[in-house]
């Protein structure tokens, strides 16, 4: 991978660095969300609770990058320094597939750019049903009356203990994690996350930790046994001259107690085709 190491820091980069610094004097690796207003503080960064979020690698400052480490949130206010950003990192596959997608835009489809509506529009228009479940098919076969019963965002707070590679096992209590998007027909689950932009990778735990949320479910919970798959979607959505561009990978996790065990499924790009009412 290649990084900007000539980026000017920013005073969140400057936090995360003293964060690091002071981890690695004390060689313990945990931190929680106190130091983290302290240094805020001290720096004059007005928002520690942003501090911890980083989606994106090119987000990082260059003390993490040259000591290979990532942040994973532990619950309960608590934060630790992970050696090995690409155990928890991911960069996006090469698109396999074009599908022009010929539709009649509604009036809510463009008026905002928020990752709820990315979804609203990929679902209203039957996009994440295709991509799923028909993806092979001629658009003509996708059976509208068996469509896909979908949740919509929630955010929900539960316990999750699994391993980041060999070695590392992680106990994360009352964590609180968002779904953007799920969706369920016949036992098979798809949950959603989306973004604007064309982001190179993304934080793996932002799909897996509402995978494992679902398969914990599926062993200990009245969903016992009834879920038979789970898929987990990563959608982007791009502005283009011709038409919004709607770019999904689906994944699932070989080992689903284990997050470095991420497999990839398949890729696909929607291109948004406006026809005349």
């Amino acid at each position: 991978m290649i990084y900007n190491k000539n980026m000017k820091i920013g005073k969140k980069n400057q936090v995360i660095t003293e964060l690091f610094r002071v981890c690695r004097r004390k060689n313990n690796y945990i931190f929680h969300n106190d130091l983290v207003k302290n240094i805020c503080k001290k720096v004059g960064f007005g928002n520690p609770f942003d501090v911890t979020k980083l989606d994106n690698i090119k987000k990082f400052p260059e003390i993490l990058i040259k000591n290979n480490y990532a942040i994973l949130h532990k619950g309960q206010g608590k934060h630790q320094f992970i050696k090995g950003i690409d155990k928890v990192f991911h960069k996006f596959e090469p698109i396999q597939k074009k599908i022009d997608w010929k539709y009649k835009k509604s009036l809510l489809n463009q008026y905002n750019s928020s990752e709820s509506n990315i979804l609203s529009v990929a679902n209203n228009q039957r996009i994440l049903h295709h991509f799923i479940f028909n993806q092979d098919r001629e658009f003509e076969d996708i059976d509208i009356e068996k469509r896909p019963k979908t949740y919509f965002p929630h955010r929900t707070k539960t316990s999750l203990e699994y391993f980041v590679g060999k070695g590392i096992k992680l106990q994360l209590d009352s964590i609180q994690i968002e779904i953007d998007l799920t969706i369920e027909f016949q036992g098979i689950i798809g949950i959603f996350e989306g973004k604007n932009g064309r982001p190179e990778n993304f934080s793996i735990y932002q799909l897996y930790h509402p995978f494992l949320y679902y398969f914990n479910a599926n062993r200990k919970t009245e969903l016992k046994g009834k879920i038979k798959n789970i898929f987990c979607v990563y959608v982007l959505r791009e502005k283009s001259k011709g038409g919004d561009l709607l770019k999904l990978w689906a994944y699932t996790f070989k080992k689903p107690l284990d997050i470095t065990s991420i497999v990839f499924i398949k890729s696909a790009e929607y291109k948004l085709i406006t026809q005349s009412n």
